[in-house]
């Protein structure tokens, strides 16, 4: 199983010769690959749920649909100004042709694995938003100040009840978020924010 199996180079290039041979590249090193002869037709076909990176020359157009993927800049065209004005615009990485193989194969590879990182966080951050959301108002409230490091004295000061009352919050929490250590639930709490 190779390293990219996370993800698909989606190729945005006008010029087929540039398109197949870059595809011949990365296909011969197992990355998948999906080609688009410009960025409308990326973006009609695009859905949310895609991992991965794109190549292209084009990220302006990509911007402005908000399309979340890691964008490798690859043109022939490479002055400073073009450069700046890709990475301010949020490109993962900014290449000029003709590029070494093995570069770009390190870039790309990079992207794809910036990508796979990217949803694993969404996917915990959602999955810990979801767990969160058990939990009464006056129980996050008694996190918030766990979180924040705060003593049971404290958080009882805080919130006009007793240590032993928190002390039960503490284990409700820990219960319905199925922790078994206070740095579990610390854990959780971070994730989402």
């Amino acid at each position: 199983m190779s390293e990219s199996d996370g993800g698909t180079v989606f190729l945005i290039d006008d010029d087929p010769g540039v398109r197949d041979s870059l595809s011949l590249l990365l296909s011969l090193k197992g990355i998948r690959t999906q080609l688009f002869a410009n960025a409308e037709s990326f973006i009609e076909t695009y859905r949310a749920d895609w991992s991965g990176c794109v190549l292209t020359d084009l990220q302006s157009a990509l911007r402005q649909r908000q399309i979340d993927l890691p964008v490798v800049v690859l043109t022939a065209h490479g002055d400073v100004a073009t450069v700046r004005a890709a990475l301010r615009n949020g490109a993962f990485d900014f290449l000029e042709k003709p590029v070494d193989d093995e570069m770009l194969l390190d870039v790309l590879q990079n992207a794809l694995r910036a990508d796979r990182e990217r949803r694993s966080t969404a996917t915990t951050r959602s999955a810990a938003a979801g767990r969160l959301e058990r939990l009464t108002a006056r129980e996050r409230e008694v996190l918030a100040l766990i979180a924040a490091g705060r003593q049971n004295r404290d958080i009882a000061a805080q919130l006009g009840i007793s240590p032993r009352t928190v002390e039960v919050h503490k284990a409700r929490i820990m219960e319905k978020l199925d922790c078994r250590t206070l740095a579990d639930v610390i854990r959780i709490s971070l994730a989402v924010e």
